[in-house]
């Protein structure tokens, strides 16, 4: 076997995600920029894939988030490809170390004694000004600042959750449950996705921002926040989502030959599409 053939043979240096994403994309004649338009992914994040620099993106789940999306943008099986990514980072991925300022490891630069401590008295006292002024929200058990907790929900694709249907003796258990009914327009209806099998989905609302970034396990339900603002759906395998309003099923989203994008799941869509519910789904 010739020094060719070698370097050629599949089985012994076998392609990367990323060169097989790469060789889809270019078999199908489309650049970077058209594949970024397409799943909404940065282009330089879309460049990172391709050359396995995966230490660039923000976190192993935006790693197989992305390298999903744009496998079902250019026709591979992303389950498959997955489980190949899945692989590949067990070996290869690690985060960069943040790199220290060289200012800070310059002695000239280094502040003198009395400077650090009238530093660290000045935030002692800022310190206990604040906790002053915001104890009983700042220190009680179990409860983290609803600012961050929004935030991090926000970047890691996980939206709120719906508020809890009134007890057995009639009253909310959120205070915020009422004011929620009555945001929502009478035509609403709770709309429920069941995954068939595993699926990657997206909804956002109207302004694009993302409710859920997931793919959901075999027989997994997400319920479509009912205030949303007119959300939609990006999916790469529509036949694979059982749809429902209030427990009963509706026609599905797609055959699976093609993922769609921009598709309304209000319970007002739904309606609006015919069809009407067949099924009460437990």
């Amino acid at each position: 076997m010739g020094e060719a053939e070698v370097m050629g043979d599949p089985q012994l240096f076998p392609k990367t995600v990323g060169e097989r994403l790469r060789d889809a994309r270019v078999a199908q004649g489309l650049d970077l920029a058209e594949i970024a338009a397409r799943t909404r992914i940065p282009q330089r994040h879309l460049d990172a894939i391709e050359t396995s620099s995966y230490s660039s993106l923000p976190s192993i789940t935006y790693v197989m988030g992305f390298c999903r999306a744009y496998a079902r943008a250019v026709g591979v099986d992303d389950v498959e490809l997955s489980r190949e990514l899945r692989r590949e980072l067990a070996g290869s991925y690690h985060r960069d170390p943040p790199r220290v300022a060289e200012e800070f490891r310059e002695p000239r630069r280094v502040p003198s004694a009395a400077l650090a401590i009238g530093a660290l008295v000045v935030a002692i006292v800022a310190i206990v000004a604040v906790g002053l002024i915001y104890a009983p929200g700042m220190f009680a058990p179990g409860e983290a600042p609803v600012a961050e907790q929004a935030r991090v929900e926000r970047d890691l694709g996980i939206a709120p959750q719906p508020a809890p249907a009134a007890s057995a003796g009639g009253v909310s258990a959120r205070p915020d449950a009422a004011v929620a009914a009555a945001a929502a327009p009478t035509s609403a209806g709770q709309v429920t996705l069941t995954a068939k099998e595993e699926v990657w989905v997206r909804v956002y609302d109207a302004s694009n921002e993302t409710l859920v970034m997931k793919t959901l396990a075999p027989g997994e339900r997400y319920d479509v926040p009912m205030n949303a603002d007119r959300p939609m759906i990006n999916v790469g395998r529509p036949d694979q989502l059982t749809v429902t309003i209030n427990g009963s099923q509706v026609a599905p989203l797609g055959d699976g030959s093609r993922a769609i994008k921009d598709v309304g799941i209000s319970a007002e869509a739904l309606r609006g599409r015919g069809g009407a519910p067949t099924a009460t789904v437990s």
